[in-house]
């Protein structure tokens, strides 16, 4: 579980609204029903007409990963592709065939499958890092939604803000009601610029941090693979892939 997102969440939270009590306000009047549909559902319907129904989904499935991001097992998968390394030595490429049904990795069985079925170094290589370039596109096109959230919330926020001075000046008759319905209308801004600056961006770069980790760590196995499948002596090849630790 990744803490950081909670507490760093919590914190933003609770700095803002503990501003609010000490300035004398009331926690009240940040709670908005009207502020709260139109910043949700406009920023909503604004990156939904940019995005793929496939990316959408995809970037609610990844939102998962801010609090249980994927385990991305580097070490083990290093001390694992050497072991392969040295079986594959002593008794070929063959003897490797029944590590497939033990390897829960997808890619990786992939990788392993090709190289049981002796597949030439290059060919191992292309076939893997097209399905490792395709993963990243479609992941970064899905982290990209949420910093689409950050970049129209904002705006939809001034635009409720705007809805809501125009029925305060629809209602100059009453001056006595002048300055709270003023406050109310900037209460869609504060959701807006909360929101884009709390939750959406700083979801768009945690999500591509961990969609780089994942990329760099199948191009180490890639890399291992080739390697077996080369005659690679597995110390240098472990030497070579620990660079990947750092």
């Amino acid at each position: 579980m990744d803490l950081m997102t909670i507490f760093g969440i919590a914190a933003g939270l609770v700095a803002i609204l503990l501003g609010q009590h000490l300035e004398g306000g009331h926690l009240s009047s940040l709670l908005n029903g009207p502020a709260i549909l139109i910043v949700f559902g406009g920023t909503l319907g604004a990156v939904m007409v940019q995005t793929s129904l496939k990316v959408f989904m995809r970037s609610l499935r990844m939102a998962w990963w801010m609090v249980m991001p994927p385990v991305v097992p580097v070490t083990e998968t290093i001390q694992k592709l050497v072991a392969w390394s040295d079986a594959s030595r002593r008794e070929g490429l063959l003897g490797l065939e029944s590590l497939l049904e033990v390897e829960t990795d997808e890619f990786t069985r992939k990788g392993l499958q090709l190289l049981v079925d002796g597949g030439e170094p290059e060919t191992i290589r292309s076939i893997l890092e097209v399905e490792m370039y395709t993963t990243e596109e479609m992941d970064l096109a899905a982290a990209n939604v949420y910093e689409g959230l950050g970049g129209y919330s904002p705006t939809i926020g001034i635009i409720g803000a705007v809805m809501g001075l125009i029925h305060v000046m629809g209602n100059l008759a009453d001056p006595g009601a002048l300055g709270g319905g003023i406050a109310v209308a900037f209460v869609a801004t504060i959701y807006g610029v909360g929101l884009a600056n709390l939750l959406f961006l700083p979801t768009a770069s945690k999500l591509k941090s961990i969609v780089s980790a994942g990329s760099q760590f199948r191009e180490m196995t890639i890399e291992g693979l080739v390697a077996i499948a080369e005659g690679e002596n597995p110390r240098n090849m472990e030497i070579r892939l620990n660079g990947y630790l750092s």
